[in-house]
């Protein structure tokens, strides 16, 4: 399904119950809504649920120029207006954990809890050359000449060598990814600074990390950990950047745990 939301056409699915609290899904860079599958399927007979793509990818507009964290914030609490939604447990992995927290930041009354998993608070000055080749290969040859590398940092290498359909899955999410989007949404992620703003979130908040994580290390959530004074921190083992596809029955196991307690409280 397709909304209009800050003048571009947004796509998204809902699944699972009326009447239930909402989980809002944000995928990671170079992905769509698909990725969350595996979680679909478990929490779909308890909650609500809605999956998005974000600006740039999937079915949903890819607006020229450089995107923002803040604008990508906007889409989605543009998305939740439209739907007539006025709050949401958020589920952010990668990119979208950091969409998260520009949500967090900038409209807390509009998040019940937040789920940060496999993402940072922080792009560091040495980071930004990796980012730049990052968009010049995309630019000058296309999503597929960024596969191989993205797919080592994504998963560890005996789950890679499985060739299970988790791996295939994101190869052609991938390598479908607009590069105009990709790129639009690296030019925000590379700004991403909201390191020392963290103590502002007093939401309850669940930090997820895969133990291989190359791309967002356990050492950068224990540091997201540190400055979120409502934070709880789970370290899944066996498990690289995307550890909802890679291990989705500890990732379920933990998101479950934490969502039934919020549910506890009310």
């Amino acid at each position: 399904m397709r909304v209009k939301v800050n003048s571009i056409s947004i796509n998204y699915e809902l699944y699972g119950k009326e009447e239930a609290d909402i989980l809002m899904f944000s995928h990671s860079l170079g992905t769509n809504l698909l990725m969350w599958d595996p979680q679909v399927k478990v929490l779909r007979d308890k909650y609500k649920l809605i999956c998005f793509d974000t600006r740039g990818h999937g079915k949903s507009d890819v607006p020229d120029g450089a995107y923002t964290l803040e604008q990508l914030a906007q889409d989605a609490v543009g998305l939740m207006d439209t739907l007539g939604i006025e709050k949401v447990h958020w589920i952010g992995l990668s990119m979208g954990g950091m969409i998260g927290q520009a949500v967090a930041l900038n409209y807390p009354e509009r998040l019940k809890s937040l789920i940060l998993c496999d993402t940072a608070a922080k792009v560091n000055e040495e980071d930004q050359p990796i980012w730049q080749q990052r968009i010049d290969t995309a630019l000058k040859h296309g999503m597929e000449a960024l596969l191989e590398a993205t797919l080592e940092r994504w998963f560890t290498k005996p789950f890679r060598e499985k060739k299970p359909p988790e791996v295939e899955l994101i190869k052609k999410l991938f390598v479908s990814t607009p590069v105009k989007g990709f790129v639009g949404c690296a030019e925000a992620i590379r700004k991403l600074n909201y390191l020392d703003r963290l103590p502002e979130i007093k939401l309850p908040t669940l930090i997820i990390v895969g133990q291989e994580d190359m791309g967002t290390p356990v050492e950068v959530a224990k540091e997201m950990h540190k400055r979120i004074s409502n934070s709880e921190l789970v370290i899944i083992p066996s498990a690289a950047h995307l550890s909802n596809l890679e291990q989705p029955e500890k990732f379920n196991t933990a998101l479950i745990d934490f969502l039934e307690r919020q549910l506890n409280k009310n």
